[in-house]
């Protein structure tokens, strides 16, 4: 079974006249890291949006461990994306008023499925990812809001991956990391999607990085509505 299939989708904003995805088919194997690239402007996080259930497509199909989203309601994809997604947002979406180790272990509060991947003690195993990517423990209690931009990217990552989920969705998650913290956040993110499988979609446009994925996919060559995007 695929981790994620793409079938015949379209999507288009409200008002928009074109299409700006089009993709007739894409499917990704468990466990294979997959490194997306494309232009400011080629649909990146259009798709991703799709990708995590937050949007519908005009039309076609999007299955995600063999569950099609789109046929699902509203309430319905939150709990799967609860459950089954780990999404790192290039804007972090941090709750500022909780400590940063209370926004990591979030995911597990709303997903028992998650909390029991982290072994039951979700403090101890946001400590532990806290700590290998460089955050102090001097800032596990600080609100997240009065942290550095950096420290703040760090916390969603670990997020992201707490709870061990089966697809790992980042979008520009090195953007705020100076060199060797980025290293670092990678080494960890392609260590805990190996570790239990995870498909990992990494979502960049520095070209740099991609050395590190089995695959890499520029969105323009899947993507039929490439001409003329304004997302």
């Amino acid at each position: 079974m695929a981790s994620l299939r793409i079938t015949d989708l379209v999507f288009r904003w409200p008002r928009q006249a074109a299409a700006c995805l089009d993709i007739s088919y894409l499917e990704l194997a468990p466990g294979e890291r997959v490194f997306l690239h494309g232009p400011s402007g080629s649909g990146k996080s259009s798709l991703l949006g799709l990708l995590g259930g937050v949007t519908l497509p005009e039309q076609g199909s999007i299955e995600l461990l063999g569950t099609d989203i789109t046929r699902l309601g509203g309430r319905a994809r939150d709990h799967f994306r609860a459950e089954h997604i780990g999404f790192l947002f290039q804007q972090f979406n941090l709750l500022p008023w909780l400590s940063a180790i209370d926004n990591v272990v979030l995911p597990c509060t709303f997903s028992a499925r998650r909390r029991q991947r982290a072994g039951n003690v979700p403090h101890v195993e946001a400590a532990r990812m806290l700590r290998h990517l460089d955050l102090g423990e001097a800032l596990w209690r600080k609100p997240a809001g009065e942290l550095s931009m950096g420290q703040q990217q760090r916390v969603a990552a670990a997020r992201a991956l707490i709870g061990r989920p089966e697809i790992l969705i980042a979008d520009e998650p090195t953007s705020a990391l100076d060199a060797e913290r980025q290293q670092a956040f990678i080494d960890l993110l392609l260590q805990e999607s190996a570790a239990v499988g995870a498909t990992l979609v990494f979502v960049s446009h520095d070209q740099r990085l991609a050395g590190h994925f089995d695959r890499i996919i520029a969105l323009d060559d899947i993507n039929r509505a490439a001409s003329g995007l304004n997302v």
